[in-house]
């Protein structure tokens, strides 16, 4: 474990004080927040129980996203993030251009938990200004980034320990429902049959299962976090390869355990797009008391994802600067290994939510607009993963061979994930309200577009690498094993 001063920013280091348990809650907690607690409600309108199988889709997809992400980064544990092994595989305008997207796509994703922050605050008391939550949201994140890196992992596992328990606590009771056939106020049963007995499992047939994975693809967002944390890990070649093969199966186990008890409880055309389905249910079961344990736990779970979004985010502006794309200034640390003008620097780009907030009628509206942009932007992030794979393959087919951690069917498991990339890409252009935010993507790229070429330039005049080479020796901690 290393520390600089901030008088040396170009040598400054990030600590490894993460261990197996933060790496996997860090992951898990990123990915189990806004797509989940507030993003169901609408998913569900849209699908019906066909939404079970588009989750099942995604995280088998997903699944092989992570086992290359693995196998890429213990290929060289001189990789800090995806965006080092884009620029080594693909080369500098990839590095680049992955770094500056992913840390683009967490400030949106980040915004539109900040949006969700608001949402749940007007629940408790809908007289408190927008604006207030979302301030206090956007202070209270850049104190938490601004401390050690030990401390920030320590914040994430409690973070996401409440939202695993509350999961795993609103199945609990759901199933008691279910068992003792619970009977609401409205007069509906609790049973399994709801999720067939209202219209199908594809009630809104092909078409709504397709909607289905325009914002289910946003609730995977932040499983790939173990990609920024690992140059802050410990003991990566133990813990990364055990945090990867868990996060997509727990995931998949929260998720369609919960929205399964959620639409046998409550039957899925009765569940309100614009609110909290988690709230909603034990709201309508008569539980108002647990109703509003929910909504505090939706709450904490929406500021541990903008939180774990920042760190990452914060992270890529870090490796950005090492590597001669952004401002020097980005690379320094303090004395505990946090870059602190990247944290000050992106908690800027928060602000711009509250302005967001009074763009539409409905909090649930800019909710999906920047959840679909993020959607569209991650899918560049993970496809750099997956083209950067293909490219190792070829390139380095000896160490494939060597891998301890293989990702399976590595011939032929890329191609379908770069081929399901496209049908999702299809869904968000096809959707009437992310059809916009897909479209705006393109703008990004051009801007990212122009920027590499300006660098590129001055760069060369100054006779400086395009980028920082990775090294090719052994790493301290291969050597240790």
């Amino acid at each position: 474990m290393s520390t600089t001063t901030t008088t040396h920013p170009p040598q400054g280091e990030m600590q490894r004080g993460l261990k197996n348990r933060h790496l996997q809650l860090i992951a898990i907690g990123g990915a189990i927040g806004t797509g989940l607690f507030l993003g169901s409600g609408k998913l569900i309108s849209v699908s019906g129980p066909s939404i079970i199988f588009v989750y099942m889709v995604i995280g088998f997809f997903v699944f092989f996203i992570m086992r290359a992400l693995g196998e890429l980064l213990l290929s060289n544990l001189h990789y800090k993030t995806f965006g080092d092994i884009a620029k080594d595989m693909l080369g500098p305008w990839a590095g680049f251009f992955v770094s500056w997207n992913y840390w683009f796509s967490w400030v949106i994703a980040c915004v539109a938990d900040i949006v969700a922050i608001t949402a749940y605050v007007q629940w408790f008391n809908a007289d408190i200004p927008n604006w207030l939550p979302a301030l206090i949201a956007v202070v209270v994140l850049t104190v938490l980034n601004l401390q050690p890196v030990k401390w920030f992992g320590e914040t994430e596992f409690w973070f996401a320990i409440i939202k695993i328990v509350a999961i795993l606590g609103l199945i609990a009771v759901g199933i008691v429902l279910i068992l003792t056939r619970f009977q609401s106020p409205d007069g509906d049963t609790a049973t399994l049959a709801n999720l067939w007995e209202h219209g199908g499992m594809f009630p809104m047939g092909a078409s709504g299962f397709v909607l289905g994975f325009q914002m289910g693809i946003f609730s995977f967002i932040g499983v790939e976090l173990v990609g920024t944390a690992a140059a802050e890990t410990e003991n990566p070649r133990k813990t990364l390869p055990k945090a990867i093969n868990s996060i997509v199966a727990r995931i998949l186990i929260f998720y369609l355990g919960a929205l399964i008890v959620i639409m046998s409880v409550t039957p899925w055309d009765k569940i309100e797009a614009g609110k909290s389905p988690f709230v909603s249910t034990l709201a309508i079961a008569g539980f108002g008391l647990a109703a509003f344990a929910i909504q505090l736990v939706v709450l904490s779970s929406a500021a541990s994802s903008a939180n774990s979004g920042l760190y990452s985010g914060t992270r890529m502006l870090f490796g950005l600067s090492k590597d001669g794309h952004a401002p020097k200034a980005f690379a320094m640390t303090s004395n505990q290994g946090v870059p602190t003008k990247a944290v000050f620097f992106t908690c800027v780009f928060l602000f711009s939510a509250i302005p967001l907030l009074f763009a539409g009628d409905e909090v649930i509206a800019a909710f999906t607009f920047v959840s679909s942009m993020c959607a569209t932007l991650i899918l560049f992030t993970w496809g750099s993963i997956v083209v950067s794979y293909i490219v190792y393959l070829r390139r380095f087919p000896e160490k494939h061979r060597a891998s301890k951690f293989k990702m399976p069917m590595a011939r032929v498991a890329p191609w379908l994930v770069l081929a399901f990339f496209v049908f999702i890409a299809g869904t968000l252009l096809y959707g009437d309200d992310t059809r916009l935010p897909f479209l705006a993507a393109p703008v990004w790229f051009i801007i990212l577009t122009v920027l590499w070429q300006l660098r590129k330039r001055k760069l060369q005049r100054e006779g400086r690498p395009l980028t920082a080479p990775i090294p090719t020796i052994p790493h301290p901690l291969d050597e240790r094993d």
